[in-house]
């Protein structure tokens, strides 16, 4: 039976190693064909784009190149007269993979990063077409848009029409450079400037993006300055409704200066039928009446005072302290919990600032403080439980004779021995200490 298994692992084995030199020989034909392929790109984007914009490919290939001929030593070391062991058969033909398998990966890398120019190239007189086609559609939409901005300009301030005023004038600049930019293209290409040519190609399909952009935000501004209109009535309403809730509600400074700031903000609107810039004044008074909502929260939650923060950062003083004589005194008998909230409170205590807290953070450092007294009277009454616990019944009722300071306790412990074994804070003396106490 044991023979059987045997030969069939020795044939699965086989298996193994023929299934992964095939992958050898096809990975190192791939990468190999992967190559010749990229040089030939190469040497078409370098013609068309020039050498800089094809460093990191020509890097990318010449590091490939070296990399492929160690694949292709350890290919012929596989085929020559000498004879190999299954071993090294296999690792070379793993790392034929593995180099063949990079240098595809890196070359797909860098060739993708280059492909949109080359592109570009290719079909240069397409895009040329599309630009100058694009420049006619673009420029027979700029009338109306000069219409709308000047309709506009009668309805909004001056502020407000600084996003779309200057759009008419500088879209027209955009198209007649994206036109210019082209026959520029075209002759350079011609003059085999090739470099040069594809500046220009992408220059003027940009110049095209461009003027279409601005083109749009024109309508764009219109519907959103309607939009920001129609939401400002909202919020001038939310504000009025909430500055007579403020009235009824808890009066601080903070609540008198954020509804006074409203109250401002209100007064400061435009009246109706003047130019405005609804985009500011709906800014302007949601910050006022977000203020005011700070303000009457925080009114309604007051802020604790510095000297709360004070109490609450000495009573966890003070506990702490109590805690850590207790626990540093009888180490022997105090158990994990204790200590876990002790150092637990010991570690929000030493992030608490020092001196003066901002209004801001002291509802944040109030609860910080509490919690690290709350910790710390656990831990003490934990501690206590622990030293309790751990005493000899003798030492609980009083006694200091029988099975207290001398023999051994009930139960086989090591009477006065475990008391001073905690006292002395859980010292590891061994047998040293019963035999203190058993002599």
């Amino acid at each position: 039976m044991a023979g059987f298994w045997g030969k069939r692992k020795r044939e699965e084995q086989d298996a193994a190693d023929a299934d992964l030199a095939r992958r050898a020989e096809l990975a190192i034909v791939a990468a190999d064909e992967r190559v010749r392929l990229t040089s030939d790109e190469l040497d078409f984007a370098r013609a068309e784009l020039g050498d800089k914009a094809v460093e990191d490919l020509k890097a990318a290939l010449d590091s490939v190149r070296t990399h492929l001929a160690e694949a292709f030593h350890l290919h012929q070391l596989n085929h020559d007269e000498i004879p190999d062991t299954r071993e090294e058969l296999r690792t070379r033909n793993a790392r034929i993979v593995q180099l063949s398998e990079w240098a595809e990966d890196l070359l797909e890398e860098r060739t993708l990063v280059l492909q949109p120019k080359i592109d570009a190239v290719r079909r240069a007189p397409e895009i040329l077409a599309r630009v100058r086609a694009d420049r006619e559609q673009l420029a027979a939409r700029v009338p109306h848009a000069r219409a709308v901005v000047e309709r506009l300009a009668h309805r909004y301030s001056d502020s407000a029409m600084q996003q779309i005023g200057g759009n008419p004038e500088e879209i027209d600049q955009l198209l007649d450079f994206a036109v210019h930019t082209a026959g520029v293209s075209e002759r350079r290409r011609e003059a085999g400037q090739r470099e040069q040519a594809s500046v220009a190609l992408e220059a003027a399909t940009e110049a095209v993006r461009r003027a279409e952009s601005l083109l749009d935000a024109v309508d764009t501004f219109e519907i959103e300055a309607l939009r920001a209109e129609s939401t400002l009535a909202a919020v001038v309403d939310d504000s009025r409704g909430d500055l007579v809730e403020a009235r009824r509600g808890p009066q601080t400074p903070a609540v008198a200066q954020a509804m006074t700031a409203l109250e401002r903000a209100l007064a400061a609107l435009p009246a109706s039928g003047t130019r405005t810039d609804p985009f500011a004044a709906l800014s302007s008074l949601r910050q006022a009446n977000a203020d005011l909502d700070t303000a009457r929260e925080r009114a309604s939650r007051p802020v604790p005072s510095q000297e709360q923060v004070d109490h609450a950062v000495d009573d966890a003083d003070r506990q702490i302290a109590v805690a850590r004589g207790l626990i540093t005194g009888h180490r022997g008998w105090v158990g994990a919990d204790a200590r876990t909230r002790f150092v637990e409170a010991e570690r929000l205590r030493s992030g608490l600032p020092l001196g003066p807290v901002p209004e801001d953070d002291r509802e944040t450092v109030l609860a910080t403080a509490r919690r690290a007294g709350g910790l710390a009277a656990e831990a003490l009454q934990l501690a206590q439980n622990d030293i309790q616990q751990g005493r000899p019944d003798e030492w609980n009722d009083g006694g200091y004779g029988g099975n207290g300071w001398g023999g051994r306790p009930r139960g086989g412990g090591m009477g006065g021995g475990n008391m001073v074994g905690g006292m002395l804070g859980g010292l590891v003396i061994g047998s040293l200490l019963g035999d203190m106490f058993d002599g």
